[in-house]
């Protein structure tokens, strides 16, 4: 609660020092009012592609927002790519229903999910394999464990044929697509580096 509090704030400082109304960061960001009105009472945060976007229509350094997310040193943090919206949001959606109070960011592509990562420490990311950019999900994988070898890669697609890659590369799991919730569970639960606060027979059952 604190970190949207604190975002919401700052956010709210950022628009109103730049003059204008929600409406019209709504209408500059292509997204409804409700949204940015979710976003400064701290009920909702905006992935990491959004804060980007809202830093450059406020005129402020994409830190001044982004470090707000920078967690503990032994945080799980958790980064979602996928180049389809719909499907993206679903994902996220998911995982957050699956665990709560762990940090879950979507991206769109592979060079914003890079430059997250060269500040935080992602401990898994759950990679669509055919992204629609310049950066396939293979290529990216091999980006994030250069930046920190002991994150977790579990590949999203919707295509068999990349399995034996994967293996190759080590990575620590592989979904066709449609995501389930049983197979988020699975694979958090056999990750290769395992992350505290993870693996579902550690957690104590809903009361």
């Amino acid at each position: 609660m604190q970190k949207t509090e604190e975002f919401a704030n700052k956010l709210k400082e950022l628009r109103n020092g730049k003059g204008i109304s929600q409406q019209q960061l709504a209408d500059m960001l292509v997204v409804s009012r409700s949204a940015v009105s979710m976003w400064e009472l701290g009920t909702r945060l905006p992935d990491v592609s959004m804060i980007l976007r809202l830093a450059d229509c406020l005129g402020a350094d994409s830190s001044e927002l982004l470090d707000i997310f920078q967690e503990s040193e032994d945080e799980a943090n958790i980064i979602i790519v996928e180049d389809v919206p719909l499907l993206l949001r679903g994902t996220i959606r998911m995982l957050q229903e699956e665990l709560p109070g762990v940090s879950i960011t979507g991206f769109g592509n592979g060079k914003e999910a890079l430059q997250f990562a060269r500040n935080h420490s992602v401990s898994v990311a759950f990679l669509d394999i055919e992204l629609d950019d310049h950066m396939d999900g293979l290529r990216l994988a091999g980006e994030l464990t250069a930046i920190n070898s002991q994150t977790n890669i579990i590949f999203l697609t919707s295509h068999a044929e990349y399995l034996q890659q994967a293996v190759y590369d080590h990575c620590s799991g592989y979904i066709l697509k449609p995501l389930s919730r049983e197979r988020i569970r699975h694979e958090l639960n056999n990750l290769r580096f395992p992350v505290r606060g993870l693996n579902f027979s550690d957690r104590q059952p809903e009361q």
